[in-house]
Parts: structure tokens; sequence; C-alpha cells
């Protein structure tokens, strides 16, 4: 199903909910249909020996240790000019 008709274009438009001049229904009649011959030829690709891949750049997630530290503040100091305290902590609105 490589080659998309003009109905099909009409169709997918229709669930997209776009309007389309009859330029453009050629014109995505004929890209889609070039996407789908694409897709067509990577099925043909055999990779029944490849492993799946994942991750491409090397990179891997750093994160630092939980961990209180202490800078030398006291909590009352760090508290001193919050708008709303409790339980020692910051009081925020709701945000869900």
């Amino acid at each position: 199903m490589s080659k998309l008709t003009r109905e099909d274009v009409l169709k997918l438009a229709h669930l997209s909910r776009l309007k389309l001049s009859e330029e453009e229904i050629e014109k995505f009649r004929s890209e889609l249909s070039g996407i789908l011959s694409y897709v067509e030829q990577l099925d043909e690709v055999d990779v029944a020996d490849l492993a799946p891949t994942y991750q491409v750049t090397g990179l891997k997630n750093v994160t630092r240790k939980d961990e209180v530290k202490d800078y030398g503040y006291k909590i009352e100091t760090l508290l001193s000019n919050a708008p709303a305290i409790q339980d020692n902590q910051f009081k925020v609105k709701r945000v869900l």
C-alpha cells in the first residue's frame, strides 16, 4: 500500500480535521506515498541478528547521592524571608 489514493488523503485529512486544497491533496498524496514506500523498504531489512539499540550517544544518567549537606546556615535564617512556613519548611500553594 505504498501508493495512497486521493480518498486516502481525504480520509486522513477528515480524521485530522484538516481542510486541504486540491493542490495540497496531491502534494500530501505524493509525500505520504513516498514515506510509506520508505517504511516498506525499511521493513525488508533483516535485523534478526541485531541487538536492539536503546541509546546511541553513550550518555548515562549521572546522579548524586541523596544526602543532607551542612552549608553552615541555620534553618531559622533560611526561613526568615519565607512568605509561609509549616513544620520548619516552606509552605507553598497546592500545585495540582
